[in-house]
């Protein structure tokens, strides 16, 4: 099952992945444009990315049915049809809603990716390789992202709008002809998954997932510490920092780049600190929370326009979001049992989209009331007010930090019934220098 067969199964699958996720984030750099192709305004504009992932987070769990009946080869490459005939729609819109119904149909395949692809792993890989490969799937799958601000940035700046959508469009395709011609489901001689349940035996599973304060806690993990960076990545940042800022085309697009390496680099640190505290799991969310309103509020209050030094930082800090709302899917994992957990990971999926989504159109209702009363001075996207549209954030950080501090202590207590019981942090931290001190002295 690790034959050189399951890598090409799986490096075709790390393509479609690749391939939807510079689909997912391509708008997050076409915001200027944009407003101007389509004689929009900023609450417009966050409208495309909103419906987009709506989309998304409402499809996460029915892909997860459907992906177990109909299997990963027909998902993935239905997905892509979906991205490309989205992109073909997009390069050809003149107007809001063809701009719109566009988004729509890449959000519809890009929700039947992701789950499409990690069903593999399982059915290719032996037992001990599935937890490496899942994680370099995520990796890998970054890369997409470092496509849509560097290749793809540069085609719309130097050809224009059609042709940078048509390039995405024909990538769409490129991944159908390789997933119905190398793709295989299951290996040959594998077992054939068993019929999938009904409605209703749906419906108990995901009642009985939700009710599991687990699967809140995750739910909410992924909320508090995934939006950040997908406001920054897929709508904000670029108009941020171009004309609020006043970066070039170029700097941006290496902050974009840094901001992808730092998400691949912070998967495995993460990865390895959740393996080695499993209790300590919340904290590592929380700290990540703290420290992206921490990262906000510098660049936000600091007077005039920030150093170049600051803005990566701020880029650093948003990836590491990424690979730390993983954290929930291990959530979902932990606390439910094995036939549960697929539903489960999508409704700790929708958490992170939802407040996306919700921040998203915030910002751009803000920026929209502003410039409608005079603050911004006739200048939409101007320093001023992102200074106040981007700080709706610390809003939905604050509630997703409350509500993981509450659902924790009902984590815990279910915990502690079953005779596993969580120290307070400073407590357990006083244990470990006192083990730390006595082992010194032993040697």
């Amino acid at each position: 099952m690790t034959a050189p067969r399951a890598w090409l199964i799986w490096t075709v699958g790390i393509f479609a992945y690749l391939v939807a996720v510079s689909q997912r984030t391509s708008f997050g750099v076409v915001g200027l444009e944009a407003t101007e192709r389509f004689h929009a305004t900023a609450a417009e504009i966050s409208f495309f990315t909103v419906l987009q992932l709506l989309v998304y987070a409402g499809l996460q769990i029915p892909v997860g049915v459907l992906v177990d009946r109909l299997g990963s080869r027909t998902m993935i490459a239905g997905g892509a049809v979906l991205m490309g005939l989205g992109q073909l729609q997009l390069a050809f819109a003149d107007n809001i809603p063809g701009g719109v119904l566009g988004r729509v149909l890449v959000g519809a395949g890009d929700a039947m990716t992701f789950i499409s692809v990690i069903r593999l792993i399982p059915l290719w890989f032996a037992p001990a390789r599935v937890p490496l490969i899942t994680q370099l799937t995520g990796m890998s799958g970054q890369l997409g992202q470092l496509f849509s601000v560097v290749p793809f940035a540069m085609i719309l700046h130097s050809a224009g709008w059609t042709p940078a959508f048509l390039t995405l469009a024909a990538m769409s395709g490129l991944a159908v002809v390789l997933v119905l011609a190398a793709l295989k489901d299951q290996p040959p001689g594998h077992p054939r998954p068993a019929p999938g349940q009904g409605l209703k035996a749906t419906g108990i599973s995901l009642s009985s997932a939700w009710r599991q304060p687990g699967t809140r806690l995750g739910l909410w993990s992924h909320f508090t510490i995934q939006f950040s960076g997908t406001v920054f990545a897929m709508t904000w940042g670029y108009p941020f920092l171009i004309s609020a800022q006043g970066l070039d085309t170029g700097t941006v697009s290496g902050l974009m780049a840094i901001y992808v390496a730092a998400a691949i680099a912070a998967g495995p640190l993460i990865g390895r600190f959740v393996s080695r505290h499993p209790l300590r799991r919340s904290t590592m969310v929380l700290l990540i929370a703290a420290t992206t309103a921490a990262a906000w509020a510098a660049v936000l209050l600091v007077p005039g326009r920030s150093p170049l030094w600051m803005l990566a930082g701020l880029v650093v800090v948003l990836a590491i979001g990424g690979p730390g709302s993983m954290i929930g899917f291990d959530f979902a994992r932990t606390f439910n049992p094995a036939h549960r957990i697929g539903t489960a990971t999508g409704i700790v999926n929708v958490g992170g989209f939802i407040a996306a989504l919700v921040a998203i159109y915030l910002v751009g209702v803000v920026l929209d009331v502003l410039h409608a009363s005079g603050f911004s001075r006739g200048e939409l996207y101007g320093l001023d007010p992102f200074r106040i549209a981007l700080s709706v954030q610390f809003v939905l950080i604050g509630i997703g930090a409350g509500a993981i501090i509450i659902t924790r202590r009902k984590v815990r207590r279910q915990m502690a019934a079953q005779g596993v019981v969580v120290p307070p942090l400073l407590k357990a931290l006083a244990q470990q220098r006192r083990r730390n001190l006595e082992r010194r002295r032993a040697e």
